[in-house]
């Protein structure tokens, strides 16, 4: 078999989205099922940073990327996600499945501009699409009308939360199967024996709570003499909101986007894991990721992160609530024997709930089952086999 991932986002900056398809191809190819992934790329140069104020991936994509086109910055849900818009993407897109003949076409985000209504208008395979997003969704309300009618050639929806789902229902109703987002396991991971820092991971977006965790910072430093490592963010905007907010640096080490494998390292040493988020999420993948290192979490109590959230691994507070986080990162690094039994917890939630091997056969079976459907017919009646 083989499937065509698409993803309407840039391969060069690092998101949930992106994360999430380059795990599903390597879970699907452990399988022995072929993947090959059409998405942006921004190559790394000065019309790239004119563009993108945040720093990307260097080189070039891996060779089971198929690159379509440059992507700008549309904000979307409170976020920014770099959406590949050029017409030029199309062809590419259209060309590219003339090329490759999937089996299975497997679209992330299918009402996002241009890649995946691209990719749906264009299908003459099955198709299965994943909906990630939550809340009021921008380009669902103007897509609707324009090209909404694409989402009778989806054989298969899937939902990554029921918070995704929710959402995604209220433009277009119809059965969506719930599968979370698979997380990244490394092999072994100990509670125990940690490096004295706190881990902030997240981009410089306003929903991520960056500005929380820096004004909650004195005071957890103070207590506690721990160091906050804050990965994802720009470090020239962090060291920019710092100064505007009059906090201190001491205590914080800023390391900009990291590689899966550094991320891991980092994952793997520190003791606790903050996303003070305010909102905007549909599933608590940092939160998963955490897990999966056995490494505890303080998290902020809104939608989209409670399908994740269980006190068993993790500590609950309000959002935009100062105070509660101080609290709670204090208490969760100064009692040792708890803290190291949530981590041992949260591991063993992350494998048994989130593990990519036990999603990518569901998967799969997905597959199967929608390519025994009747063949697509064409834009002019006639059938074409898939």
């Amino acid at each position: 078999m083989k499937v065509g991932i698409v993803v309407p986002y840039s391969w060069s900056f690092w998101g949930a989205v992106i994360e999430h398809a380059e795990l599903q191809a390597a879970a699907l190819r452990a399988l022995g099922v072929e993947t090959r992934t059409i998405m942006g790329n921004d190559p790394p140069g000065q019309f790239t940073r004119a563009l993108h104020p945040r720093l990307g991936r260097d080189g070039p994509p891996p060779p089971d990327v198929i690159p379509v086109g440059r992507s700008a910055i549309v904000p979307a849900n409170a976020s920014l996600p770099n959406l590949v818009l050029g017409p030029r993407s199309v062809l590419r897109v259209r060309r590219a499945l003339e090329q490759e003949q999937f089996d299975i076409l497997h679209v992330h985000e299918p009402m996002a501009p241009v890649l995946a209504i691209g990719a749906l208008a264009l299908a003459r395979s099955p198709v299965v699409a994943t909906f990630h997003s939550s809340g009021d969704l921008r380009w669902a309300k103007f897509g609707m009308p324009l090209w909404g009618f694409l989402l009778d050639r989806i054989d298969a929806r899937i939902a990554v939360s029921e918070r995704a789902r929710a959402s995604a229902e209220r433009y277009a109703p119809g059965r969506y199967e719930v599968i979370p987002n698979g997380v990244l396991i490394p092999p072994e991971a100990h509670p125990s024996g940690r490096e004295h820092r706190i881990l902030f991971v997240g981009r410089q977006e306003p929903r991520k709570g960056l500005p929380v965790m820096l004004r909650a910072w004195p005071e957890i430093h103070r207590r506690t003499a721990a160091r906050l490592r804050v990965i994802g963010a720009d470090p020239l905007a962090v060291r920019l909101l710092t100064a505007r907010l009059q906090i201190p640096e001491a205590g914080i080490d800023v390391l900009g986007f990291l590689p899966q494998e550094r991320l891991t390292e980092e994952l793997l040493s520190a003791k606790a894991l903050a996303a003070p988020s305010l909102g905007g999420e549909s599933f608590g993948m940092v939160l998963t990721r955490a897990f999966a290192c056995a490494l505890p979490a303080v998290a902020s109590d809104i939608p989209g992160y409670r399908e994740v959230l269980e006190p068993a691994v993790s500590v609950a507070v309000p959002p935009e609530d100062t105070h509660a986080l101080v609290q709670a990162v204090v208490e969760l690094v100064d009692d040792e024997p708890r803290r190291a039994e949530l981590g041992a917890a949260a591991r063993e939630l992350a494998v048994e709930r989130y593990s990519w091997p036990r999603i990518a056969m569901r998967l799969e079976e997905i597959y199967e089952q929608v390519a025994g459907l009747a063949p697509r017919a064409d834009a002019g009646g006639e059938a074409q086999a898939a």
